[in-house]
């Protein structure tokens, strides 16, 4: 039978090969002037202006010729890598190049499909159109005379062809990073000179093909961040000249083949985030060029043998979040070469081998969540390379060595939730690289107020939960500090005012101490603080009013204090504050009525001689006691003196606009009276009413009763875009103002207003022309990179901080697929006028959220505003938008199946398979987070404008989760390891 299908096979690829043969013969006769033709061609497609037809095509820029009989030259080669080309492949050069031995037009952004004739060239032996633009499917394959094929990073879809078993002498093919999708072909076997085959970073299903086997020269193995499914087959262990094999992020079963034990000349083994089961096969272990082996993230359990010594150039060992079990075994500590060792997230027991670290150089050890006892080993930094100690949620005690306080390299330390004790050696806290320092949870004492802090790298602090002593240190030697966390201790004192100039300080928590004294003022000086916890200490004294110059600050915790006076009423007038417990005090008077205190539980405001104005509901007594007749007075005279102050200013501001011509102003025109209002004083002088209603333009969009058209100053020649709606009388006054409002605002320049205008019942918007560079967000978010992505999302969050500040009206555009980006990444918003946007996508609908025209309140309007960048950034995440049919069958919101995939470890189809390769996935994962939380389907619970912004613009700064540190050194390995 097997005899009977190979024989059908070859008879199917007749058909093909004559094909060959007849495109081969015709190629021949290919002659100098078809050259041309078809390089003029390509250049016209790929926008090449420095391609000068004047001058013979030999000499053109990326053109490569050779002389193929006397005085006949012909091209051989075209190479224009990272040129910025743009436009659809033409072919031409594939089919009227006979002479044409290798093409590469890679990291560009050419478009379209890529023409059947590409495979038609029987003289290609090299291409490469990878990081592109392209889509559709592989074209089938016509020539066997390729070596080397790299499609990589694209967009092509539909299934790897059948035919590519034709590529007889392929040496390299790389179509990692598409959409394909579909099992691989039997057929793919039949190249039995490839040495490299990446397939990486699709959507394949089904086996493994055990026809690998027949790729004896096969070196490079990659299919991972796939689908595939079942047990590695057994054949593999024929592939011995293997030296990587990846097969990370797929849905592979059962246990590792002991075959593999085979693949001698392996350097590179890497099986993480599989289904694996079993233990590890002795085999393994004989494989000594080994220089990394990663099995983490998956279910394999059972003891790490000392036969591990064996793998005397091993590297990199990394088992972490499997079932493992036992002592760690002695030889880890006597392998010569062992860089990183993390094995956190198992089940091992007994002590860390106390030779660690004398032999090799250790630069990231992770023992976190085992079972581990007994004593830190002194020796792990011997060779002064550890930059990594991350040892938290064991049962280790003793004390911190003194070896690691000479540790000058170490950069991140997580020692928290052990049993550690007694005072920390004090050249500790004068480590120069250290910006993650966390201790908490243990059992250390000693005065950290007596000890010269000198950490200029430091940004993370955590000693909480132990019994440090004394009062807080006046400066912890580092001006990028962003979190303090002390809470838990035995401190007392003071809280010094030298706090304030912690000016990147994010979160401080120093709770449940036994500190006294009033809360200075300078805190107010840490302008990016969103957390404040004093709680639970001895502070007296009033709350300062100058907290209320925090202005992202989103949670403060005052409770079971000493302070007295009243709340300061200014805290209501702070946007980002969400949570406020001042319980268990002794303040008195009336409950502010605004911001957090309207809606806030009575366990956070109980346990003082608080009183609220409104009706008896949150457990306070009513405010009954009128206000005196001198408080009255004082009031009034209050009032108008801020009447005065502000005609004043009123009169100031006139005065400013009229010499600047930005008054609003009427003016006639063919159509009637026109109120005008311009935003710049050079378009005030510029652009004229006729110039705004002039007949001439060049309308690129239309509704029932509006349109969009491209305007222009006949008396500058500066160009504009105008949006004029008719037939409405609903350019209402609120609406007005809060344009107004907005245009006037120094930082809008997302909304690129220029000017508004109105007559009775008809409005136009001007608006500054979007460069021919501006594109839909839909239309290139698949080619974005990260940076780029984090750059719009940055702007949009600034756009949205400068709209809310300056109007209460829902007026921007927040759909996702209404966003315009430009040419540096930068967004371009769209107002929401009535009736305008009758056409664009139901964005309602696809958020699953309360239309804006019946939100009940201001805050509400805000708090949708920022559900719809919480979409936008699952969507600059995920890649997929809310219309996306991708979310499934399941009537979800975009918002519900980002966050059922977020909740699941194993789930990684919330995140952009094309930013999963090449960013730290931790800041991906704080990224959504925040998504999350910004489209929570509490609108309480969703944070403001300034907090988004301000959280977001610190994301990247923010130490990353250890799990993803981890997986970040992987990548570098299997990146480095690539490069052949």
């Amino acid at each position: 039978m097997e005899r009977v299908g190979a024989r059908e096979r070859r008879e199917s690829f007749l058909p093909l090969q004559l094909l060959v043969v007849i495109l081969t013969s015709l190629g021949l006769g290919a002659s100098r002037a078809d050259e041309l033709r078809a390089l003029t061609a390509f250049r016209a497609a790929a926008a090449l202006p420095d391609w000068n037809s004047s001058a013979p095509f030999c000499s053109w820029g990326g053109i490569t010729c050779r002389e193929v009989a006397a005085g006949s030259f012909r091209v051989t080669r075209i190479d224009l890598p990272g040129r910025n080309l743009t436009g659809k492949l033409a072919a031409e050069i594939f089919t009227n190049l006979s002479f044409l031995e290798s093409v590469d037009l890679s990291n560009n952004s050419l478009v379209g499909d890529i023409p059947a004739a590409v495979f038609s060239c029987a003289s290609l032996r090299h291409l490469n159109m990878s990081s592109n633009n392209l889509t559709g499917p592989v074209p089938p394959v016509a020539v066997t005379g390729l070596e080397t094929l790299d499609l990589a990073n694209n967009a092509l879809t539909g299934e790897i062809p059948v035919s590519v078993g034709l590529f007889a002498k392929l040496k390299y093919i790389d179509i990692g990073g598409n959409l394909l999708s579909g099992k691989v072909p039997e057929t793919l076997a039949n190249m039995t000179s490839l040495e490299v085959l990446i397939l990486a970073g699709n959507q394949l299903v089904g086996r493994v093909p055990s026809g690998l086997r027949r790729m004896k020269k096969l070196r490079f193995l990659y299919l991972g961040y796939n689908y595939f499914s079942g047990e590695i087959p057994g054949e593999i262990g024929e592939l011995s000249s293997l030296s990587h094999l990846d097969l990370v992020f797929n849905n592979l079963t059962g246990s590792i083949p002991w075959s593999v034990g085979n693949l001698t000349n392996l350097k590179y083994l890497f099986l993480y985030q599989n289904r694996f089961t079993g233990s590890i096969p002795e085999s393994l272990y004989g494989l000594n060029k080994l220089v990394s082996l990663d099995l983490s993230d998956n279910s394999l359990s059972g003891g790490v043998p000392e036969l591990l010594a064996q793998l005397e150039e091993l590297e990199i060992l990394q088992l972490f979040s499997n079932k493992f079990s036992g002592k760690i075994p002695t030889a880890v500590a006597r392998l010569p070469r062992l860089r990183v060792l993390q094995l956190w997230d198992n089940k091992f027991t007994g002590e860390i081998p106390g030779e660690l670290g004398k032999r090799s150089n250790l630069t990231v050890l992770d023992l976190s969540t085992n079972f581990l006892t007994e004593a830190i080993p002194e020796h792990l930094c011997r060779k002064s390379q550890l930059s990594k100690l991350i040892l938290f949620s064991n049962s280790l005690r003793g004390e911190i060595p003194k070896g690691l306080s000479r540790c000058r390299t170490l950069s991140r330390v997580r020692l928290e939730n052990n049993s550690l004790s007694g005072e920390v050696p004090g050249e500790f806290w004068k480590l120069p690289l250290v910006y993650y320092l966390d201790v908490s949870g243990n059992k250390l004492s000693g005065l950290i107020s007596e000890v010269k802090w000198d950490m200029p790298s430091l940004m993370v602090a955590k000693l909480g939960r132990n019994k440090f002593s004394g009062g807080l240190p006046e400066s912890f030697g580092s001006e990028v500090i962003q979190t303090v966390d002390l809470s838990g201790n035995d401190l007392s004192g003071a809280i010094p005012g030298s706090f304030g100039n912690l000016s990147k300080l994010v979160q401080l928590r120093l709770g449940d101490n036994k500190l006294s004294g009033s809360i200075p003022g300078q805190l107010s000086f840490c302008s990016e603080l969103v957390y404040l916890d004093l709680s639970r200490n001895q502070l007296s004294g009033q709350i300062p009013p100058s907290i209320s110059a925090l202005e992202v600050l989103s949670e403060l915790d005052l409770s079971e204090n000493e302070l007295s006076g009243e709340i300061p009423p200014s805290l209501c007038e702070m946007d980002s504050l969400v949570k406020v417990n001042v319980s268990h005090n002794h303040l008195h008077g009336s409950l502010p009525q605004g911001g957090p205190f309207l809606a806030i539980e009575a366990s956070a405001v109980g346990g003082n001689d608080l009183c609220d104005p409104r009706p008896k509901t949150n457990g306070l007594r009513r405010c009954t006691n009128p206000k005196s007749r001198t408080q009255w007075w004082i009031f009034v005279f209050g009032a108008v003196i801020a009447l005065l102050l502000m005609v004043l200013v009123f009169s100031l501001v006139v005065f400013i606009r009229r010499r600047n011509g930005l008054e609003p102003r009427r003016v006639e025109s063919e159509d009637g009276l026109w109120e005008v209002q311009f935003f710049d004083a050079e378009s005030s002088k510029s652009i004229t009413i006729d110039d705004i209603l002039s007949r001439e333009h060049s309308v690129v969009a239309r509704g029932a009763n509006w349109s969009s058209y491209k305007g222009k100053s006949k008396k500058s020649g500066r160009e504009f875009m105008v949006t004029h709606w008719s037939g409405l009388s609903s350019f209402s006054t609120i609406l007005w103002t809060a344009l107004t409002e907005l245009g006037r605002a120094r930082n809008q320049q997302a909304v690129k207003m220029i000017g508004i205008c109105r007559s009775e019942i008809d409005g136009c918007l001007i608006l500054h022309e979007c460069g021919d560079g501006s594109r839909k967000l839909c239309e290139i978010l698949h080619s974005m990179g990260w940076s780029d992505r984090m750059k719009l999302a940055r702007g949009l969050a600034k756009a949205l901080q400068a709209v809310h500040s300056c109007t209460n009206v829902p007026i921007i555009d927040l759909c996702p697929e209404m966003i315009t980006v430009d040419d540096d990444s930068e967004p371009y918003l769209h107002i929401l006028l009535p009736g305008v946007h009758d056409s664009k996508p139901d964005h309602d609908q696809a958020l699953n959220s309360p239309s804006r025209t019946a939100l009940s309140s201001v805050a509400e309007s805000k708090r949708e505003d920022v559900y719809s960048f919480g979409i936008i950034l699952i969507v600059l995440v995920s890649g997929r938008f809310p219309s996306d049919s991708k979310l499934g069958p399941s009537q979800k919101t975009i918002a519900e199946w980002a966050r059922d995939g977020f909740s699941d470890p194993c789930n990684l189809a919330w995140m952009d398979r094309r930013m999963a390769e090449t960013v730290v996935r931790g800041e991906l994962e704080d990224v959504m987070k925040l998504g999350l939380r910004c489209a929570a389907k509490d609108p309480a619970e969703r944070p403001s404008a300034a907090e988004v912004y301000k959280m977001l613009d610190s994301i990247e700064q923010l130490v990353v989760d250890l799990y993803l540190e981890a997986r970040k050194d992987s990548w570098e390995h299997v990146k480095h390891s690539s490069a052949f």
